[in-house]
């Protein structure tokens, strides 16, 4: 009885008086330490599994043997195309995958065998739009003191390598595009990170000024004319990390076979609309797959957009099997699509295979991940990640789907550049897909006419791919 009594007292001694008295707090109290203590599992099998992930990744030991098992590579329905990209050290996936998806159509139009195109170019345009988007929005916004949300979020995201569709397409619609040979890579597009960093750096240094300037009553044309000055740098640390961005090229066309058909100069706006032409403002629907909101409503994402006079992202919201049909229609019809998800999740890379059934987490830490898709939304536990290109389907005798195939710019890698997702994964982490509306039924153009909903520029699930 002497023993325990003593017991007692030096556990209340080795913690403090704050943990002694959190009974009443809702701290961890010592009954509550000895009831985490009493119920851990000391069983052989529970500690095997802990000596083996004292030394070893979790995911290595979670790996799950049986989703490797019969695991058939064929699809019914594929897109063609050659050549797989590299984003390197950068976030420019929704770039690539934008590129991807052009050059997978100009090749097939044009009868090319392969073709690329500079990422570089437009690299170099969305950093500079992206700085006047914030330049621009911190003017518009020097009434308000530096603690309101919105200012807050744009000093602390003053512009990033990520983006989205609708900053492919106003890039691209106003800057139009080169080949690869003509901008090539460097080594600050390859690795963004320093130059995002250095730029963001001097804009919020200029943000500060540019709100002095109207604290201190400059006409607006003064701050106009300062706002240049900057955009002046900015542009110049550009040139000297990413080069100087053509206004004109020499380009041939070949065919097939290697011979030249035809050899033009171009602008990048001319070589964009002979070789392209799609109207990417216009002829292209955004779709979202977010049940924590309502379906068949449009939404807009305030200030998601990478030019200032551009289109913030704007899309309808449904659920995933309406998008499944579009999908299937568009790569039936030899036509690839802008498709985000959430990769990180359940990936296996060296199968290049996306399965919830790759990894048995809840067997290993013996606990049941419950959330569904709704409620990783809203508790910031998944959100769309990473921007690849959908370009193929393996559909069962009866057209439903079983599988489904990207093209990634992670370079060469397993099934040549490739990712395959089960369609159960599809459900859960894909996110936003862009269709041409000649695959979206009329009730759901429809629904473009709507007032959207406009949601603010923080919210969750709208960070930019990357």
């Amino acid at each position: 009885m002497k023993r325990t009594l003593i017991a007692i007292a030096l556990t209340a001694l080795t913690l403090s008086p704050d943990a002694v008295g959190a009974k009443d707090t809702g701290g961890i109290t010592p009954q509550m330490l000895e009831q985490m203590k009493a119920g851990a599992d000391r069983t052989p099998s529970r500690k095997a599994i802990r000596n083996a992930l004292s030394g070893n990744h979790i995911d290595k030991l979670a790996s799950n043997p049986d989703a490797k098992n019969n695991f058939d590579t064929h699809f019914s329905h594929k897109v063609e195309s050659k050549g797989i990209t590299d984003q390197q050290s950068s976030g420019r996936c929704w770039l690539f995958t934008g590129l991807n998806m052009l050059r997978s159509q100009i090749m097939a139009d044009k009868g090319m065998p392969e073709l690329k195109l500079s990422q570089n170019y437009n690299f170099f345009y969305d950093q500079l739009e992206k700085s006047n988007l914030f330049l621009q929005s911190i003017i518009d916004l020097s009434d308000r003191p530096m603690d309101d949300k919105t200012v807050d979020w744009l000093f602390m995201h003053p512009l990033s390598d990520g983006g989205q569709f609708t900053g492919l397409s106003d890039n691209i619609m106003k800057y139009g595009i080169v080949p690869a040979e003509v901008m090539g890579e460097t080594f600050s597009a390859n690795n963004t990170s320093r130059l995002s960093s250095l730029i963001a750096l001097k804009l919020r240094e200029d943000g500060l000024e540019l709100r002095k300037m109207h604290a201190d009553g400059k006409s607006d044309k003064e701050v106009a004319a300062r706002k240049q000055e900057m955009l002046n740098e900015v542009y110049g640390m550009l040139t000297v990390t990413l080069g100087t961005p053509p206004e004109t090229f020499t380009y041939t066309l070949r065919d097939k076979d290697g011979n030249a058909v035809s050899t033009k100069t171009y602008t990048p706006q001319q070589f964009y609309k002979e070789f392209a032409g799609n109207d990417l403002k216009n002829d292209y629907v955004m779709l979202m797959n977010d049940p924590s909101r309502e379906f068949y409503r449009l939404y807009e994402i305030d200030l998601d957009r990478h030019v200032y006079d551009g289109k913030n992202w704007t899309y309808i919201n449904l659920p995933v099997e309406d998008i499944k049909k579009m999908a299937i229609e568009s790569i039936k019809d030899s036509t690839m699509m802008y498709f985000s998800c959430d990769v990180g999740k359940f990936l296996d890379r060296d199968r290049g295979v996306l399965d919830p059934d790759n990894y048995d987490y809840a067997s290993l830490m013996g606990v049941d991940f419950g959330m569904d898709k709704a409620d990783r939304i809203r508790t910031y536990a998944s959100a769309s990640s990473h921007a690849m290109t959908l370009m193929a389907v393996d559909l069962d005798s009866e057209g439903r789907p079983l599988k489904w195939m990207v093209e990634n710019s992670w370079g060469p890698g397993a099934n040549d550049g490739h990712l395959i997702m089960t369609d159960r994964w599809f459900d859960e982490y894909m996110f936003r897909l862009v269709v041409n509306k000649k695959y979206v039924p009329a009730k759901i153009l429809e629904i473009l006419k709507q007032k959207p909903i406009k949601l603010p520029a923080w919210d969750p699930l709208f960070a930019p791919e990357e």
